[in-house]
Parts: structure tokens; C-alpha cells; sequence
């Protein structure tokens, strides 16, 4: 299995990266704003969707980083951003742009959590940091 490394420079990128993290667990601890860098970063374990395995296997999840460059603002809505043993599932992210290059991108996370980040343009980093194991389970959502 290949690990994956993939960038979004514009929406459309946006969406593929964000198709691949559907249903990461994130820790709320693994997420930090270094303000001097203008950078934004995240540990996950996401659930590899591209494994290929079928629907009743529980699947794989895979380590990765992600990180947000350009920063210049950090608010979240929904979850308390310094508990230390909060736990989210991101959902999908999008971005809105907003003057020129400039734009909010938004993590969404389950039970309506959400992380904004302002940024001076769209550029987003996804990066597998080792080897895959067995799922505990295999992601679902109630679509009513």
C-alpha cells in the first residue's frame, strides 16, 4: 500500500484531499496554530476510503499530517479547543473564498464542531506517516 501525499492549491484539490480524510479521528491535543510561521497543523488517523476493501470489512486507518499555510486567524465553534482529551471526527473541509486569493477554510467535524482558519490563500498539505492497521470499524452516517 502506497502512502499518500497529496497538496490543494484551489477547491477542486480541496475536495479530493477532503474526500480522503472523511471520518479521520483527530485528538483535539494533536491540533496546534504556530502563529510565527503562519501554519496550521494536524496529526489524524484516517480512514483509508481508497484501500479498496469491501463493505462488510472494517477496513484500514492510516497516521497522517496535515497542515494549512498562509494562516492569519484560528476560531473554532463547538468543541473546547484546549480539552485534553477531546476527541473529533472530521467530517469534510471547504473552502470560501473571500477577496483575491484569500479565503476561510473550514473543517467540519461531527456533532457540529467546526475549525476556521483564515487564510491569504489556499494551501493545504496531506501527508500518510506509516504503516496501516485494521479499523475498530468502519465508519457510518445516519443520512436523516
Amino acid at each position: 500500500m502506497t502512502d499518500l501525499k497529496l497538496i490543494a492549491l484551489d477547491s477542486e484539490d480541496l475536495e479530493v484531499l477532503s474526500a480522503h480524510v472523511q471520518d479521520a479521528v483527530v485528538r483535539v491535543p494533536d491540533m496546534a496554530y504556530a502563529r510565527a510561521d503562519r501554519r496550521f497543523a494536524l496529526l489524524m488517523n484516517r480512514f483509508d476510503w481508497e484501500s479498496g476493501r469491501g463493505r462488510r470489512e472494517k477496513g484500514l486507518r492510516k497516521r497522517a499530517a496535515l497542515h494549512f499555510d498562509g494562516v492569519q486567524s484560528v476560531a473554532t465553534h463547538g468543541f473546547d479547543p484546549a480539552a485534553p482529551e477531546g476527541v473529533l471526527e472530521l467530517l469534510a473541509i471547504t473552502f470560501s473564498p473571500i477577496d483575491g486569493p484569500a479565503g476561510i477554510i473550514e473543517l467540519s467535524f461531527a456533532g457540529g464542531g467546526t475549525l476556521r482558519l483564515g487564510v491569504e490563500c489556499l494551501e493545504a498539505r496531506l501527508t500518510d506517516l506509516g504503516a496501516a492497521w485494521a479499523a475498530g470499524a468502519r465508519p457510518s452516517h445516519d443520512l436523516d
